[in-house]
This record gives C-alpha cells, structure tokens and sequence, in this order.
C-alpha cells in the first residue's frame, strides 16, 4: 500500500511561525437563489424544511426565508466576527450584494476578502464553456461595482463543468475552492486548451465543517455542530504539530447560522480559537498568498 505524501513541504509554516491556518468562510447567497420571481422554472426548496414546491407558482414564504438572512443574520454575525476581531472571506453571489449593498460595504470596512460564488447561485455545469466563462466574468465585474475590488477567488454551487478551471485562469483568479481532498493548498497546471498551461492554487474547502448540516439534517443541533468544529480544530492542529502545516475551513451561511438560536456557537467557537499564537486566522487570499510565497508551482 502506497501512502499519500504529506502535502505540506517539511519546512513550511504559515506566517509567525504558525502551523495552522483557520479560514473562516461566510457564504452570501440570498436574493440569488432560484425563484419564480427571478424568472427561474422552479424555487429553492425551503431551509428548515427541507421541502421544495415543483409548481411554478411563487413562494412568498420561501422568499422571505432568504431574506431573513440578509435583514437579522447578517448583523448578528458581523457583530461575532468584530467581537472576535477575526478576519474573514465572504463567498458572495454578485446579485446578492447587488440588492443588498450594505453588505458589501461591511466587508470591505472590515478589510475582508470578497470571494466570487458566481453572479447568482446557480449551477454552471450545463452551461458550455463560453456561457460558465461569461456567468463567470459578469460575477466578477459586479463585485468589482460594489466592492471596489475584484474577487481574485471562486467557488461555484458544486456542479460546474470540466473547463471552468481554464476560465477561472482567463479572468485572472488567483486560487480556486471547489476541492475536498486534502487539508492543504497545491498548485494544479491547468490545460489552456491551445497546448500551454497555467498554474492556479487548489485551495480546499470544507463541507463536513459546514454549517449547511442544520439544513440537511432538522434534527442537527448547535451543540452538535460546535463541538464538531472543536473537534476537528484540535485533530488539525496536532497533526499540524506533529505532522505538518494544515489549514482548517469553516463554512457558514447567513440564513443558516445566524439564527437566533445557532449564532451562539459560532461566538463560542471564535472565543476557542482566536487567542492562539499557534493558528493563523486569515482571509483565503492571504493563505493562497502566503502559500504561493512559498510554494513554487511545478512543470507540466
């Protein structure tokens, strides 16, 4: 049996000597999800219901639900975050900031990273590559209007297409997130379909950690999710320790976490980790950044 080598080089730490980085990871998606209102066939179903309508009829409800995450969520965890005094990546949907411009003006008061999920929160990987590479570029140029920065991260909605790896190069981006496999950055030479190739930073992410459970699982509890993320924070940072330097991501989601009855363990998960000089809490680009430093791309 062959064992996978440790992805991180031997010597490799994360600024001030750290061996862990903790990427906290805020999801924007409400007011770009499906629905008959956007001019879309079929709605997002329901979070905490976990039920979907099929007719096309508009569901006031389902609408209202999403909006709550921008009216009441989105403070609460822009209050957690500056009371932790933590930075974050803010995965947006474009549309989203659109109709909510004050978000975007938070998270650049923060001197946080906004992270392209995509001009809405779509799947892409029907689209051809010339219709994934424009869906892409509208994205970005939106959140360029409303940040005043362009996005140098994406994260689509999971199903995407075999090329959207080439397109992400074309626009400029600097690392992509759609990957699960290791707990560590690499590099991937990507095809440019004309016999050249182009390095770009795999920068994986993380679902198990992801607050999206409440969603798929009603009976999952705030308890459970936190000392999850307690757990898998320790279990990273020993074998960071002992191992090699790991990264750590912690996805959340405004409708999700921001309930009223959930934000406490996000508050209470800051409060574990944020005091350590052994972890480095930063923003995705700053890791990609640290990591390209670093890191040399290898040749095809």
């Amino acid at each position: 049996m062959t064992v996978p080598a440790d992805p991180a080089p031997k010597d490799f730490t994360w600024p001030n000597g750290a061996k862990l980085a903790l990427s906290i990871v805020v999801n924007v998606e409400e007011g770009a999800e499906r629905g008959i209102l956007q001019g879309d066939k079929a709605n997002e179903p329901v979070d905490e219901l976990v039920s979907g309508l099929k007719a096309p009829i508009r569901v006031h409800g389902n609408e209202s639900n999403y909006q709550y995450g921008i009216n009441r969520s989105a403070p609460r965890i822009l209050k957690v975050l500056d009371a932790a005094a933590v930075p974050a990546t803010w995965t947006v949907c474009a549309q989203a900031l659109e109709k909510a411009p004050w978000i975007a003006d938070a998270i650049m008061a923060r001197g946080d990273e906004p992270c392209s999920h995509g001009y809405r929160w779509l799947f892409t990987a029907f689209m051809s590559e010339e219709e994934e590479r424009d869906f892409i570029a509208m994205g970005t140029e939106f959140i360029l209007a409303t940040c005043g920065r362009k996005p140098v991260g994406y994260l689509s909605r999971y199903l995407h297409t075999d090329h959207i790896r080439r397109s992400l190069v074309r626009e400029g981006y600097l690392y992509h997130m759609d990957d699960y496999s290791d707990d560590f950055p690499r590099w991937e030479q990507i095809d440019m379909g004309d016999g050249s190739y182009k390095p770009l930073i795999i920068l994986p992410y993380a679902v198990d950690s992801n607050d999206m459970k409440f969603w798929l699982s009603p009976s999952f509890t705030a308890q459970m999710w936190l000392d999850y993320a307690k757990r898998t924070f320790d279990e990273l940072l020993v074998e960071a320790e002992t191992e090699g330097a790991r990264m750590m991501s912690l996805g959340l989601h405004l409708r999700i976490i921001g309930r009223p009855g959930r934000i406490w363990a996000l508050r209470e998960f800051l409060v574990y980790v944020k005091d350590r000089n052994d972890v480095w809490v930063a923003r995705r680009e700053d890791i990609a950044n640290h990591f390209a430093s670093q890191v040399k791309p290898g040749a095809v």
